[in-house]
């Protein structure tokens, strides 16, 4: 079984390349992505159905969608700076998605401290925070070496595939 991470990677590969169909099949599972002009399909069939439910059976994932501006407008609201091009530094930053529906915890436990922070600097496999599902903690990681530019969730949120929960800027 393909791990949530390793099917992330397949996703953002085919939705990349110029095929239009991607079929891997092992062990009684099978992937199924289909490309359909701008959006992406995928489907899992598994033989075991506590795993269907941490991902999603059929999950339509948009084709690269430009993030909204108006989060980095808020923050510069915040701080009193004036983006110099909202466009061009939101193109600029990396989205840190969560890779299935759960809750979202900043910290490994209540009374530690928060994994990062706006403005920490963090590397690929660098621990950013846990999404619990039906019991299971999983750390998520980084996937870019960069700073933090903004937490997009609060801690104990729930959250769902896909979304956004940090603002990286790249190195």
């Amino acid at each position: 079984m393909l791990k949530v991470q390793e099917i992330r990677e397949l996703i953002k590969l085919v939705d990349q390349s110029s095929i239009d169909e991607f079929v891997y099949e092992i062990d009684g599972s099978k992937i199924q992505m289909k490309k359909n002009n701008s959006t992406t399909i995928v489907s899992q069939v598994s033989s075991f159905p506590q795993e269907a439910d941490l991902i999603p059976a059929v999950k339509t994932v948009p084709a690269a969608q430009p993030a909204p501006a108006v989060q980095v407008q808020e923050a510069a609201l915040e701080t009193g700076k004036a983006p110099v091009n909202e466009a061009a530094v939101q193109a600029n930053l990396h989205k840190i998605t969560s890779p299935m529906v759960g809750t979202f915890y900043a910290s490994p436990t209540p009374d530690t401290d928060v994994y990062v922070k706006a403005g920490d600097r963090v590397s690929k496999d660098s621990i950013v925070c846990i999404v619990e599902a039906m019991k299971l903690f999983n750390e998520i990681e980084a996937e870019v070496d960069g700073e933090i530019v903004e937490v997009l969730v609060k801690n104990g949120q729930l959250v769902e595939y896909g979304q956004p929960l940090f603002l990286v800027k790249p190195e």
